[in-house]
């Protein structure tokens, strides 16, 4: 029998294995998100979770200069050529470091020229801080998805969510505030850095290394997906000032929560995006076999798209009532509930953007980027005003003017692919949709029940509309059963 190195990705694991471990962490990371998310936001009340929001948001459009797009080069690149991980790992460590310090200063005084306090200048320059030794740990993830093993990339994320509820609980338990809560951020990201470190060895990929060319490489080569993950990053940074500038701080309080909440919604197609990215980078060279990987992709990912489009819709006061309170937040329900056409449309948008930056388009990607975000901030400075005037709620309208900035991404990422987009996935658009109707529908005309059993009831006759219309075939239930099974041992 033949060893295969453990930092090679197993041939017979597959992409749905890759899934299922990401899938697990997701649902561990998710529970912990949400706890933390509710302990955080009822302690410290809408108007101060208002403010968390807005320097999250300050200090992760100021981290998309410090990752300059290295992330998906550095996993493509990892993926194409594994002997390179330590040069790659190690260098990019220290480029990352030394940006944030610049980076920072310029977000700050960014900050102090838009006008605001002299608070939100500390509580930003503190969230920058405090957030680095956290993603110089995430770093370590890139390397794990290179070599498709998904288990470690899970873990490091369920290491750093653990930490930080951990330690954010005893800060808010003991008194402590929002300053309190950022430096719990801190350790946790240090605790993650030693974790990724730990696994990148335990892996045995090469030692890391820190060279002056590689480091010119990552900024050369790293600009094109900059270019992309900028104009990706600069929509949420504009919709945070403008809410906040039109709005009560407690308006922006309710959207915070929603979209926390809308994040775990989109999490499932950030990880069949994380794990079809290695394979479609080496498939893109065969447009044949890029095709079929893209195909395989869809569908399954279409199915939790609208599955998570009708739950938004039908559980959306549900989901804000269990994690913050309706009597505070109860408001975020309706932004929340406005956001399910904008949910479907992220997903098929975010399989589409992995794949072409598999291709190496990310300049025109960036470039339709770009156009989505004027459409998307036109849209919005006319809705948040027009809802905030008429139902208090602005944050309706920064979500009703992200769908159509998704759709105008899916137009244009469909014209980029376009050899690899068939008819079968445009009939597997409208059976999703009718199951999804469906659905809806057919929850409206029932009384109320207890929601457990409601959100049990939905997914089930979502899931038989699906078979019935043919969108969930035998060939998906077969792979989805090879992700949880033990692969069998082969002997050369």
């Amino acid at each position: 029998m033949t060893n295969t190195p453990a930092g090679a990705p197993a041939p017979r694991a597959g992409m749905a294995r890759n899934v299922f471990h990401l899938g697990i962490g997701q649902v561990l990371t998710t529970a912990m998100t949400m706890v933390l998310s509710a302990a955080i936001a009822r302690t410290l009340g809408a108007s101060e979770y208002g403010l968390l929001y807005l320097i999250q948001s300050i200090a992760t459009f100021a981290y998309v200069f410090v990752d300059w797009g290295h992330g998906p080069y550095v996993t493509r690149e990892v993926a194409r050529h594994p002997e390179r991980a330590g040069d790659l790992i190690g260098t990019v460590l220290v480029v990352r470091l030394f940006s944030a310090v610049g980076v920072g200063t310029l977000a700050v005084g960014l900050t102090w020229a838009f006008g605001y306090g002299f608070r939100t200048l500390v509580m930003t320059a503190l969230m920058i801080a405090c957030w680095l030794p956290m993603y110089l740990g995430l770093t370590y993830a890139w390397a794990f998805r290179g070599r498709e093993r998904m288990d470690r990339d899970a873990l490091l994320t369920v290491v750093l969510k653990s930490s930080m509820l951990v330690l954010s609980l005893l800060a808010l338990t003991f008194g402590g505030r929002l300053a309190a809560l950022l430096a719990m951020f801190a350790l946790a990201g240090m605790v993650t850095c030693v974790v990724g470190h730990r696994l990148y060895r335990g892996l045995r990929l090469p030692p890391l290394t820190v060279t002056r060319a590689t480091a010119v490489e990552l900024i050369r080569d790293g600009a094109p997906m900059l270019a992309i993950a900028l104009a990706v990053a600069v929509q949420p940074y504009i919709d945070a000032n403008v809410l906040y500038k039109i709005a009560p701080p407690v308006v922006v309080g309710w959207y915070g929560a929603a979209w926390v909440i809308a994040g775990t919604l989109v999490a499932p197609a950030s990880i069949l995006g994380a794990t079809m990215y290695p394979r479609l980078s080496r498939a893109s060279i065969d447009p044949a076999e890029f095709g079929d990987t893209l195909r395989d992709a869809f569908r399954p990912l279409l199915l939790v798209a609208v599955l998570g489009g009708v739950g938004t819709v039908l559980f959306a006061n549900v989901a804000v009532d269990l994690v913050y309170g309706t009597q505070s937040y109860g408001p975020a329900a309706d932004v929340l509930r406005a956001f399910a056409p904008g949910l479907t449309l992220i997903y098929v948008d975010m399989l589409f953007g992995h794949a072409i930056l598999a291709m190496g388009k990310a300049g025109q990607l960036a470039k339709a980027k770009l156009a989505a975000v004027v459409v998307t901030t036109g849209i919005e400075l006319l809705l948040v005003p027009y809802f905030q005037s008429r139902f208090a709620n602005g944050g309706i309208g920064v979500v009703l003017a992200m769908a159509a900035g998704e759709l105008v991404m899916v137009i244009a990422a469909v014209s980029l692919i376009r050899h690899a987009i068939t008819r079968a996935m445009a009939s597997d658009i409208i059976r999703a949709l009718v199951a999804g109707a469906i659905t809806i529908f057919a929850f409206r005309l029932l009384p109320p029940v207890n929601p457990a059993l409601a959100i049990a009831g939905c997914v089930l006759l979502f899931l038989a509309t699906a078979a019935l219309v043919g969108l969930i075939r035998r060939k998906d239930l077969d792979l989805l059963s090879s992700a949880v099974r033990r692969p069998t041992p082969r002997a050369d």
